[in-house]
């Protein structure tokens, strides 16, 4: 057995680690921005959940809040559109789907799905196309919900997708009543 079994750590071995570890540091203090710009503007952390008074609202009127940048529908339907929207079959919708967050996402787009329970003439809805995300207009198409004049989709006073080219029903985004005017969505 000789001297030089047990081999000390060079000079250059501690340069190696050194060089190594001021390298990581380095990678990592630049890849930090690119990492943190990923995360969401305080702006849109700011609306991520908004308060809106609906005291003003008649029965057949409608309002729009911002909320994340989106335009959301909020309108008290009268007994005619709700009357109308419960007496379409399900087979006779292009989205078979709810698409309510407030459901699980296998809900079918029932009327009473699309609304919240106990307020069921109250539609809360992102108001985008799902086709190109134009903003459509209430009240209007063949089905007296909204229509995106862009290309022609037409949407039931639902909120469900039933004529042209858009693929899904609007959005109904995570929302409930805090009192009997007042609605927070988010």
């Amino acid at each position: 057995m000789s001297v030089n079994d047990t081999a000390e750590p060079t000079r250059r071995d501690f340069l190696y680690i050194a060089t190594a570890a001021v390298a990581a540091v380095g990678a990592a203090s630049v890849a930090w921005p690119f990492i943190d710009q990923m995360n969401p503007d305080a702006g849109t952390l700011a609306l991520a959940e908004i308060e809106v008074d609906v005291s003003q609202v008649a029965e057949g009127q409608s309002i729009t809040a911002k909320w994340r940048g989106k335009p959301v529908f909020i309108r008290q339907r009268t007994a005619e559109e709700i009357a109308s929207a419960k007496a379409v079959p399900l087979s006779d919708l292009k989205d078979p789907l709810a698409r309510n967050a407030n459901l699980p996402d296998s809900a079918d787009a029932t009327d009473a799905n699309r609304t919240a329970a106990g307020k069921e003439a109250w539609l809360v809805m992102v108001g985008v196309c799902t086709h190109l995300g134009c903003i459509p207009l209430g009240q209007q198409g063949d089905f007296g919900g909204w229509f995106c004049p862009c290309h022609g989709s037409s949407y039931d006073t639902a909120g469900r997708i039933r004529q042209g080219p858009a693929p899904q029903n609007m959005a109904v985004p995570a929302f409930e009543f805090i009192s009997d005017t007042t609605v927070r969505i988010g």
